[in-house]
């Protein structure tokens, strides 16, 4: 008979891991050497055996001690029926729960019996590029499951109540024991008799045909706040679907997007927009009118000499910041129109005016050119 092994190194841990350390340890070799997760493998049935009479041992403060001072000698596997393995009924439900969900014939899973949270809505609204900047008003449409008024939301009829499962006593789940080659297993399972509910209703209500509720159409109005930006998310708490068995109201969650603008962009809480502005009012300087999202202008100084591209910050004229008082800036980039179709006096005017040595950028420019051709 081949020698047994440390529980230690069976289960891959110091012999100073905590308890939580010994029981993490234990779920993962489980699940790496499980059976169902290894048909016909006997080498991994082996192991799987070996990892459990170790976690059966090391697991109990009072095995566990004696094992540190006495090694096997002190915790006998032939004291223990299946060699260790599963015992007299030793439950795995809360470990595999965590591992498998219910693999293999329902090992753990979840309770349906207990309060349960309302499912979410989720919509998505169009708005302006002024409503977002400014805020607004607006009226959804939307369908959801509402508590029965009918029952009241138990689910039975009215004057009937809801009594408790007998086959499970409310719980909504049943244990089984089951013999298998590695010893006695027990496991648990949804009570075939309430579905997992944990109650009967005998007498469904004829309203809500005893699902405790009903669905509704309802017109509610969605506050828009200033400053919100395209995808963002409006969360409504407790505007979703019911709960059930007492569980809260789901929540109603609305994606705004934002069509966009013909002049104006925005990037964060600043505007930006794109202005065409003459030769002349660049060279000479002007006032010019610059539209802003408040509606109407404001006028803009251009200086003389200005150039393409230069940018001009308009403070405070951008986008509001959500829930404050203050606001972003516009900023306006000048674009400089070349004129078309001179007659022939404005294009002698015009070599008059380029024979003037007056182009900054172009005489160094030019400069830089002579000096890289030496």
């Amino acid at each position: 008979m081949a020698e047994k092994r440390d529980y230690y190194e069976v289960l891959g841990v110091q012999k100073s891991a905590s308890d939580d350390e010994i029981k993490k340890a234990f779920r993962k070799m489980s699940k790496k050497y499980h059976p169902d997760l290894n048909p016909g493998n006997k080498e991994a049935e082996e192991k799987f055996k070996e990892v459990n009479e170790a976690y059966q041992v090391l697991s109990d403060s009072d095995k566990k001690s004696k094992y540190d001072q006495f090694g096997h000698a002190g915790v006998d596997p032939n004291f223990g029926a299946g060699g260790g393995y599963g015992g007299a009924g030793f439950d795995f439900g809360d470990i595999f729960g965590d591992i498998f969900g219910g693999f293999g014939g329902g090992f753990g899973g979840g309770r349906r019996n207990g309060p349960r949270r309302g499912n979410d809505i989720r919509r998505v609204i169009d708005i302006s590029f002024e409503e977002a900047a400014f805020g607004c008003t607006k009226k959804m449409n939307i369908q959801t499951q509402e508590k029965c008024e009918e029952c009241g939301g138990t689910g039975a009829k009215k004057g009937t109540t809801v009594t408790t499962c007998s086959h499970c006593n409310g719980t909504g789940r049943v244990k089984t024991q089951q013999r298998t080659i590695l010893g006695y297993m027990t496991t648990e399972t949804t009570c075939p008799q309430c579905n997992g509910e944990g109650k009967i209703i005998k007498e469904p209500c004829r309203e809500c045909r005893g699902t405790g509720a009903v669905r509704r159409n309802k017109t509610i109005e969605v506050q828009i706040p200033s400053g919100i930006d395209d995808n963002q998310t409006i969360q409504l708490s407790g505007k979703g679907e019911a709960g059930s068995k007492g569980g809260p109201n789901g929540d109603l969650l609305i994606t705004v997007r934002v069509r966009p603008h013909d002049i104006f962009q925005r990037r964060g809480n600043d505007v930006f927009i794109n202005m065409p502005i003459s030769f002349v009012e660049a060279a000479l300087g002007a006032n010019v009118k610059v539209p802003t999202i408040d509606g109407g202008c404001v006028e803009l100084t251009i200086p003389e000499g200005t150039q393409a591209g230069t940018r001009f910050r308009m403070k405070g004229k951008g986008i509001p910041y959500l829930r404050s008082k203050s606001r972003g800036d516009q900023y306006v980039t000048v674009e400089i129109e070349i004129p078309r179709n001179l007659t022939q006096k404005q294009k002698e005017l015009l070599k008059d005016f380029d024979e003037d040595k007056n182009y900054k950028q172009k005489k160094n420019w030019y400069d830089k050119i002579k000096n890289f051709m030496k």
